[in-house]
């Protein structure tokens, strides 16, 4: 999933302040997940926002709305009434959801009210781990599941550096070693014989050199 933070509330303040009629559009999906857009953190803005700009004598009408996904055109046009009431958009989506609504509303501002930091899973209650870059050439066969380029700090494609210690990186204590990962994952699967692959210095340009990538699904194209 993709996991975000809300900005903090100074800077939402600066991003909307001259707007007088303000729609905060939540995403019930990934950054709901992690706290950061659902509604819950919609009407929780809401009232900070309205309770700043009254402290400094400000007027904002704001309005709150939550789809399910920003990230398709079938959700954001429920929101379509409701971005027609107001001046501008504040999109507690991803950086994706963010830039569909001003697609599909060009004349209507959306700005962002989150920093999406990366694809990662919930380890606990609370805690979501970075584990894709989504680096566009996938090697988690041969490296037992697990992703050196996104867990590595190095990045190292063929072994670990020797800098860990007792299976901790030598960059962080509090973080796990890669390649102990891989090494203890291809044991418990017995496939060590994996390490012998000699894996070639990453071609990035799938990970987007080479501009916005797509993904065509003929099978589903009408």
């Amino acid at each position: 999933m993709i996991v975000g933070e809300q900005k903090p509330v100074k800077e939402i303040k600066e991003t909307v302040a001259g707007y007088k009629k303000l729609l905060i559009l939540g995403c019930g999906t990934c950054v709901k997940t992690c706290f950061a857009g659902g509604e819950d953190e919609v009407a929780t803005l809401a009232s900070a926002l309205r309770l700043a700009f009254k402290m400094e004598g400000s007027e904002i009408q704001i309005e709150e709305f939550t789809v399910e996904r920003q990230c398709e055109d079938e959700f954001i046009q429920e929101a379509a009434p409701a971005i027609g009431r107001n001046e501008a958009v504040l999109s507690l989506a991803c950086g994706a959801g963010v830039q569909a609504v001003a697609r599909r509303f060009a004349k209507t501002p959306s700005l962002p009210g989150v920093n999406t930091t990366f694809l990662g899973t919930l380890e606990k209650q609370g805690l979501f781990t970075e584990e894709c870059a989504g680096c566009g050439d996938c090697k988690l066969a041969i490296f037992g599941g697990v992703c050196p380029i996104a867990r590595c700090a190095k990045k190292l494609l063929n072994g670990p550096c020797g800098g860990s210690q007792q299976g901790k990186c030598e960059v962080s204590p509090e973080t796990d070693c890669a390649w102990q990962l891989i090494i203890d994952r291809l044991k418990t699967l017995d496939q060590l014989e994996n390490l012998r692959i000699y894996v070639a210095p990453a071609d990035w340009r799938p990970s987007g050199a080479g501009g916005p990538r797509k993904l065509v699904r003929e099978d589903h194209v009408i």
